[in-house]
């Protein structure tokens, strides 16, 4: 790997300060303790939720199935401490340290959202403590020079590549494209990729905006934007706003081919908000049920596999949320595909020492039913590929890439009208 060099005189300083907390263990320890800050309520519960419930199923799924992690000639079972965070910035970084200092746990899963993976980053690198991001796609956590921040989700400037690439190909008269996305450091570093993306392909970026965190009332901005007179419209931040965003679009009834929110649209819980108004919405996801990760595709590519099959991950996580009817979405995927990571690094490493794991992250090629695991000097993630799903009859279906399809797009998709009178986003 090359030498990872750490920037910005804040970190500097957070790195003099505090104190390295370091477990120690005389050969193997009685258990591998995870510590998460996560996201059970406030504005991220949703994601929050999810990323718990695929944690916790995967945890049991090396514990039970996997029969623990490997360890000085041991099998050590994986624990998992996790505290409510309340989407808070001011209660990641409390919790980080109190998660390293008081229940001394071996590494710490960031809380879902960009800017609160950010912020917990500092504590956790002057604590020389493992860092694994799940939830925080935004580049610029991996422009900071963080040594030991290891991201599981894709990089953000990524989301909304495989879109224009689909419309690109089965829509080559489209070529107005609008882009709406929250004023957040995610949303606009998704925003700054898929505009680069779009001048690429030769669109007309005809209506560029952003809109502020919180917002309660989108019709000047959507106002503006039918003026605009786009093909297709990508935007959105995260559930709240999303959700928002596709409500007063039917409202002011703008026509638009195809709709894609980041973070929002792969949600289930987007449908039972919004009904047949989102039928035909797109967004890009990092997994989705019915991908083609397994084992056998492993081999296939000459890559070693670890974890559950797709249908075993889906069963553990609904015996995990205790809910039969609560699809996992890829936050859970994702938080679950870490831990594998995690367990793969530690075995390679023969250690819980941060340095000798951070080290066999970085050298870790695999697939899980999450799909390839590979990541930069940096810690970013590069070897995992997106997914655009879109709302068909009520079900999320794959429609991109087409390797990965479980169905075929509808574009465009039906009007407002039309999903007003019932119709439904079938090709």
């Amino acid at each position: 790997m090359k030498r990872l060099v750490v920037k910005g005189l804040f970190l500097a300083t957070v790195l003099i300060v505090m104190t390295p907390v370091v477990n120690v263990h005389a050969g193997a320890p009685s258990q591998i303790v995870i510590g998460h800050p996560a996201c059970l309520s406030g504005k991220y519960a949703k994601a929050g939720e999810q990323a718990v419930g695929g944690t916790e199923a995967c945890i049991r799924w090396v514990n039970e199935v996997y029969g623990g992690v490997t360890l000085s000639g041991r099998k050590v079972p994986l624990a998992y401490k996790k505290y409510d965070c309340e989407s808070k910035k001011e209660s990641v970084t409390s919790l980080i340290g109190r998660l390293i200092t008081v229940d001394r746990v071996d590494v710490v899963f960031a809380p879902y959202s960009s800017g609160l993976t950010l912020r917990g980053a500092p504590v956790a690198e002057g604590h020389g403590m493992l860092y694994m991001d799940h939830g925080g796609a935004n580049n610029k956590i991996f422009q900071q020079g963080f040594r030991y921040t290891v991201q599981t989700i894709g990089p953000a400037t990524r989301y909304h590549e495989g879109t224009l690439d689909m419309i690109k190909k089965i829509s080559p008269d489209a070529k107005r494209v609008a882009l709406a996305y929250e004023d957040s450091e995610f949303a606009s570093m998704v925003m700054e990729g898929a505009k680069a993306h779009a001048r690429k392909l030769g669109f007309d970026i005809v209506f560029e905006r952003t809109y502020p965190k919180g917002v309660t009332d989108l019709t000047p901005l959507l106002s503006a934007l039918k003026s605009a007179k786009p093909d297709f419209i990508l935007g959105g931040g995260h559930f709240e706003d999303g959700q928002l965003f596709n409500r007063q679009l039917a409202d002011l009834n703008i026509q638009t081919d195809c709709l894609s929110l980041i973070a929002a649209a792969t949600l289930p819980a987007f449908y039972e908000a919004l009904g047949s108004m989102a039928e035909g919405v797109m967004g890009p996801s990092h997994w989705e049920y019915g991908v083609t990760y397994s084992r056998e595709a492993a081999e296939a590519a000459g890559t070693p596999w670890i974890g559950p099959s797709q249908d075993e991950f889906v069963q553990f996580f609904k015996q995990a949320v205790k809910d039969p009817d609560m699809v996992p979405d890829y936050h859970a995927a994702e938080a679950g595909a870490q831990v594998l990571a995690y367990v793969m690094a530690v075995e390679k490493a023969g250690t819980l020492e941060a340095d000798p794991v951070r080290k066999a992250l970085g050298e870790l090629e695999f697939m899980s039913f999450y799909g390839n695991w590979d990541i930069d000097d940096s810690g970013m993630q590069v070897g995992h590929s997106m997914v655009d799903v879109q709302w068909q009859d009520a079900k999320r279906v794959i429609v991109w890439p087409e390797a990965a399809q479980t169905g075929e797009p509808c574009y465009p998709m039906p009007s407002f009208d039309e999903k007003a009178e019932g119709e439904k986003a079938i090709p």
